[in-house]
Order: structure tokens, then C-alpha cells, then sequence
């Protein structure tokens, strides 16, 4: 399903007092300085997706501050949406100072962040993900489980439950003299959402190397994905769900003593860890290039990308790339345009150089940003 930003406004968002952006539909490529407020306005999009978007901050960090030692204010963006022939208006900010909670309102209605899901799909990558085989896993599980949002909304509720549950039983342990029946119960909850945690990665991971195998051969490397994980590993093998669910619960409930011990589950979905393969080389995405490494990311991404985009009941992705030309030679910026517009996807680029954009003058709208200010140039 066809997706498309038409108009972009940011209230008292990072660096913008007020800004406001008329995209058409299209494309945009967005220059300028180092802190000249392109990466805010691509973090502004990620708002419209589940979790603290591409930065990982929090609701109450993203607001403006009109002095350092000032509170952040409360901020808004909004944005109007043409999606499967309709024009919707999607708002999304804090509604105190210092707020911590995300309101959202679509046309104008209290609606929820996932509701959003049905008509913007954000999916991005930016430099911090330039360390993302040589971090932890935790990284690469949170790249992961960012794919599998974009496909599957709803993971991320599972996500946050399954975390919770763990949390809270870990709490209970570490409290000595507790509820069995209780605890019990919480290992019953966190099982049943790590179960459908690993089932909806595993999907993922079946469709995404699916897509990379059909793929024409690029100037990309092309990625060999897998997950080490038990639970996962149990979902590719065809192990039903409720399976799953039973072992996860028999694996809490037989490591309680160990894991009251350790201060942490030491068995589950949250050990799991994304595995890449660049497959020319045979070589370990860790052990590869920083160049080859970010190659192999947005072999990922776009791959992705592609699956999304023929899906004909739910939108296609919107590409935010936040400084990603500057890492690719001119061959592969060409391709990475080429492809973007193959996929009739909407894209917001972001790079210092307005030279690194040359590829898409006339296929994209030209956005020059200097503090916090946005001219268009064409």
C-alpha cells in the first residue's frame, strides 16, 4: 500500500522552535552542517513508530530547550499522510513539559502510537549502527527486532511484555520468600510473549533471506542471516508456538535459584543474538570492513524494504538513511537512489554535502538545513 509524507510540522521538537516542510510525496535529501537539526527531523519521523525512535531517547528528552538548564518543553509533530487513496492527519507529542508519555491523535481522535502502524511505517538506519557486529547483542537483537516491527506491529507489544515479566520475576527472586503460585504466573506470562518473540523473529529471518536469495546481484554484499538462539532456532524448525511457550516456562521455572544468583534470566529470547554472514567472503559481518559492515546493513534494510513494499495491506516503509551516502562510493549511491525509487518508497536522506545527492536532482526534493532552518532548493 502506497505511503507518503505530503506535510511535515515540528512544535518545540530537539533544536526547532517551529518548522514546517511540504514534501509533495517525495523523496528528500536533507544538507547541511554538523548540528544544523537534519538528524532531529528524521528522529521527528521515527516518532510516529512504537519505541523512543532512532535515537533511543526518551519522550521527556526530545523536547526544546531554551537554555541549557531549562526543563524541555512539551513538543509536538504532526503529519499529514496520503495512504490507500486517503489523506490522514497524524499528530503524536507530550502534552506537559517534561512529559513522559507520548499522546497520539489521528484526524483529530485519541488514538494509540501502534494505530499508526496501518499507515506509516518508518525504517531507518543511522550511524550508530556502524558499530552494530562489533557491540552487543543486545544491539543487534534491537536492530532485529526494528525489521520485524516494520512487518509486525504488534511485536513490539510482545517485546515490552516479555521484558516486563522478566523484570518482575527477577525482582520477585531476588526478594527471597515469595509467591510460588505468583511467580508461577509471571513465568507463565513471560513465556507465552517469548514464545511469540521467537516465532515472529524466526518469520522475519525466513523471509528476509528468502528475499536476499531472489535479489538481483548488486554492488551490495549480499547478507547470510541467521539467529543463535535456542527459542528461535525451535521456531525455523517448525516447533509450534505453544511447544515454545511450555519449554520457555519449564527453563524459568527450572533456573530460578540460578538466576536469583546470577540477578538476570539466564535462558530466553532476550539471549538470542542476530548472526550475518557476508556470503562472497564467508567472513563474519564482525570481521568485515567498517565499509563492507554498513554495505551489509543496508543490504538488510533494503531488503526489508523490498518485502514491505508489495505488501497490499499495509503501508509501504519510509526510508529515513541518516548519513549514509558519505559511506558508500559513488556506484553504490547511485544503486541505493536507483533502488529507492524501484520501490516506489518515499525516503528522507541526510549528508553534509549536497554534492553526494547529485544521482537524485530532479527525483527528489532538495532540502538545505542551517539551524534548524529549512529552505527548499529544489
Amino acid at each position: 500500500m502506497r505511503s507518503r509524507i505530503r506535510r511535515l510540522t515540528l512544535t518545540d521538537y530537539r533544536s526547532y522552535a517551529q518548522a514546517s516542510l511540504e514534501t509533495e510525496g517525495r523523496s528528500c535529501f536533507l544538507f547541511g552542517p554538523n548540528g544544523a537539526g537534519k538528524t532531529n527531523l528524521l528522529e521527528a519521523i521515527s516518532q510516529f513508530s512504537p519505541g523512543r525512535g532512532l535515537r533511543g531517547a526518551t519522550a521527556a528528552e526530545v523536547g526544546r530547550k531554551v537554555s541549557p538548564s531549562a526543563e524541555p518543553r512539551a513538543w509536538a509533530v504532526s503529519a499529514e499522510i496520503a495512504a490507500a487513496e486517503r489523506t490522514l492527519r497524524l499528530g503524536v507529542g507530550v502534552q506537559e513539559a517534561g512529559g513522559s508519555r507520548r499522546a497520539a491523535r489521528l484526524d483529530g481522535q485519541s488514538a494509540s502510537v501502534a494505530a499508526f502502524a496501518d499507515y506509516i511505517r518508518p525504517l531507518w538506519l543511522t550511524p550508530a549502527l556502524d558499530r552494530l557486529f562489533s557491540g552487543s547483542a543486545s544491539e543487534r537483537r534491537r536492530f532485529l527486532d526494528r525489521l520485524v516491527f516494520s512487518a509486525q506491529p504488534d511485536h513490539a507489544f510482545q517485546v515490552t511484555l516479555y521484558e516486563r515479566a522478566l523484570r518482575e520475576r527477577i525482582r520477585l527472586l531476588a526478594g527471597g520468600a515469595f509467591d510460588r503460585a505468583w511467580l508461577a504466573a509471571i513465568e507463565t506470562q513471560a513465556a507465552r510473549a517469548g514464545a511469540l518473540v521467537a516465532m515472529a523473529r524466526a518469520g522475519t529471518i525466513e523471509a528476509l533471506a528468502v528475499e536476499i536469495a531472489t535479489r538481483p546481484e548488486g554492488p551490495f554484499p549480499r547478507a547470510e542471516i541467521g539467529l543463535d538462539g535456542d527459542w528461535e532456532a525451535m521456531a525455523l524448525a517448525g516447533v509450534a508456538a505453544g511447544e515454545i511457550e511450555s519449554r520457555l516456562a519449564e527453563a524459568l521455572a527450572e533456573g530460578r535459584s540460578r538466576d536469583a544468583a546470577a540477578g538476570r534470566a539466564l535462558r530466553g529470547p532476550h539471549r538470542s543474538d542476530l548472526a550475518v554472514i557476508d556470503h562472497a567472503s564467508g567472513r563474519p559481518a564482525g570481521e568485515c570492513s567498517t565499509g563492507e559492515q554498513k554495505a551489509l546493513i543496508l543490504n538488510l534494510i533494503l531488503a526489508q524494504a523490498g518485502r514491505l513494499s508489495r505488501a497490499i495491506d499495509a503501508p509501504n516503509p519510509i526510508l529515513l538513511l541518516d548519513e549514509v551516502a558519505a559511506h558508500l562510493d559513488q556506484v553504490r549511491r547511485a544503486a541505493l537512489f536507483d533502488e529507492i525509487e524501484t520501490l516506489s518508497l518515499q525516503a528522507f536522506l541526510t549528508g553534509t554535502d549536497a554534492s553526494l545527492f547529485d544521482a537524485l536532482h530532479g527525483r527528489a526534493l532538495g532540502i538545505r538545513v542551517e539551524a534548524s532552518s529549512l529552505a527548499v532548493v529544489g
